[in-house]
């Protein structure tokens, strides 16, 4: 019995597969995985992978350019070597874009596909709700609880995600970590890692910032810092490393993916950004405080173990929508300070736990598991009963079970908001209630005479509960959902299912901020 698990995303997202892979091991699923070639080297870092299957991304780009018959023949036969070497009884895939679609059209004839899919018309089919609300939650930046390392298990049909471990290290990469971290400075205790890089500039701590806090570290608990990061990197490792008056590690640029596990491995803690390198801490085992700015916050892409602290700004505006530009001069790069980080840093090489952080000027957070078995973050900075906290909350209960297509008879627990948020709620879902009731009876009267006025009337109604949903920015991710799926349905009576299932929820968190 075997499994394709298709993820063509980036290093820090392919990491995050881990817990999918794991539960289909435990299953007794023989496991392959098909990723972008550039990355293929990531999956020897993986538990339980048997095949790699790295796309020739490039090959069929140029192929593309000279003649598209070629990068058809050249596609088909990468599927075609799939299927006659590993034969895989299940597909699954991760990643909502069109090639992706359509790789898992073409291998998931005659075989169960779960996830990210495409009909023969080349419409989205996709598997689960779990899969919509995925696509909809990474562009609908603030408005999703889950962690993605959850929402990927949930779209693999997993009920319970597994623990993220990844591959322990080869002996040959510890040994190699050792001499990496050799002769430290006299006095040494231990080491420390910065991850100074991200994807971003303005999701990077400031540079500064990292030489105070090594500074600290040094002077008052005698943590040698060691940077990480890419050849492209280097830079940031030097302007760090200018005029600093600590020892320090400088392997940026220096270690291969398998010797940087090694190395997190050794170490007493990271700090760093939202990067490849956090998950591959989180996933080895490796204590971290992370720093989210911009567009990066710790609920979805946080790390995805227990007893880890994440930092965000305490800012109404912070996480930034994407593709905006900030009209503060990317103010929340600033608001962590190091001092607040030392002290978390501190704590925890003293103690191993996080101490708490009120009034400092930050959302920080423990993670931790929940009774269903998904990421959680725990407030260390009094958050917990702040707007936004609740919230999130709340959207964790009633999404769950909207999209396991749980019914809401156990009524979710009342929370108290701000009367600023509290109406802007209940307006928004009092009108969008009233919307769905008047298209139900619309699709029924359809149902019974189709008269084409009524169908414009229809359509109309459909694009408004669109418009309600959007124009409160913390019902955005299901706007969009609503927009996705209401466009999916082949027949009147699997809209009517939509329209009752909208309903419901609605209804739900009407209830619960009333």
């Amino acid at each position: 019995m075997k499994a394709l698990v298709i993820n063509l995303t980036r290093f820090g997202d392919l990491l995050q597969t881990q817990p999918v892979i794991t539960s289909l091991a435990d299953q007794g699923y023989e496991v392959g995985v098909m990723c972008l070639k550039n990355f293929a080297g990531t999956t020897k870092l993986l538990r339980n992978v048997s095949r790699t299957f790295p796309l020739p991304g490039a090959s069929l780009l140029a192929g593309l350019d000279r003649d598209w018959r070629e990068a058809i023949n050249i596609f088909e036969s990468y599927c075609t070597e799939i299927e006659s070497s590993f034969d895989p009884a299940l597909i699954i895939n991760l990643t909502p874009s069109v090639p992706a679609r359509l790789i898992t059209l073409r291998l998931g004839r005659d075989r169960q596909v779960r996830g990210f899919a495409m009909d023969d018309h080349g419409f989205n089919a996709d598997t689960s709700r779990w899969a919509g609300f995925l696509q909809m939650a990474s562009s609908n930046r603030g408005s999703s609880p889950f962690n993605v390392v959850d929402l990927f298990s949930k779209v693999a049909g997993i009920d319970r995600p597994a623990a993220y471990e990844l591959a322990e290290s080869t002996p040959e990469m510890k040994v190699a970590a050792l001499k990496l971290l050799e002769n430290p400075a006299p006095g040494a205790k231990g080491f420390v890692g910065f991850q100074p890089g991200a994807s971003e500039d303005r999701r990077r701590w400031p540079v500064e910032y990292f030489r105070e806090l090594g500074l600290k570290l040094w002077k008052e608990k005698r943590r040698v810092p060691v940077l990480l990061g890419s050849e492209s990197e280097k830079p940031l490792g030097k302007r760090i490393l200018d005029g600093a008056k600590f020892p320090a590690v400088n392997l940026m640029g220096g270690t291969s993916l398998a010797e940087l596990a090694a190395v997190l491995r050794r170490l007493d803690l990271l700090v760093t950004n939202d990067t490849g390198t956090m998950h591959l801490a989180a996933g080895s085992g490796t204590p971290l405080a992370a720093i989210f700015m911009a567009t990066a916050q710790p609920w979805d892409t946080g790390p995805a173990a227990a007893n880890l602290c994440c930092f965000e700004p305490d800012l109404d505006c912070h996480p930034c929508p994407f593709g905006q530009k900030c009209v503060f001069d990317n103010a929340c790069r600033r608001e962590v300070g190091p001092e607040v980080v030392f002290d978390a840093v501190s704590s925890f090489i003293d103690s191993s736990e996080w101490p708490h952080l009120e009034n400092r000027g930050v959302r920080a957070y423990q993670t931790g598991r929940d009774e269903l078995g998904f990421i959680s973050l725990t407030s260390l900075s009094g958050h917990e009963q702040s707007d936004r906290h609740k919230w999130i909350v709340l959207q964790r209960e009633l999404y769950r079970r909207f999209l396991d297509g749980e019914n809401f008879s156990t009524a979710a627990q009342k929370i108290e908001l701000s009367a600023a948020l509290r109406e802007r709620l209940l307006g928004a879902l009092g009108d969008c209630r009233e919307m769905l009731f008047l298209l139900n009876k619309q699709a029924v009267l359809l149902q019974e005479n189709p008269i084409e006025s009524m169908k414009v009337k229809f359509l109309a109604n459909l694009q408004r509960i669109q418009d309600i949903l959007s124009s409160c920015s913390e019902l955005s991710v299901l706007s969009s959902m609503w927009m996705v799926e209401s466009r999916a349905h082949e027949s009147m009576a699997g809209l009517v299912d939509q329209l009752a299932h909208y309903a419901a929820l609605v209804t739900a968190m009407s209830a619960s901020v009333e």
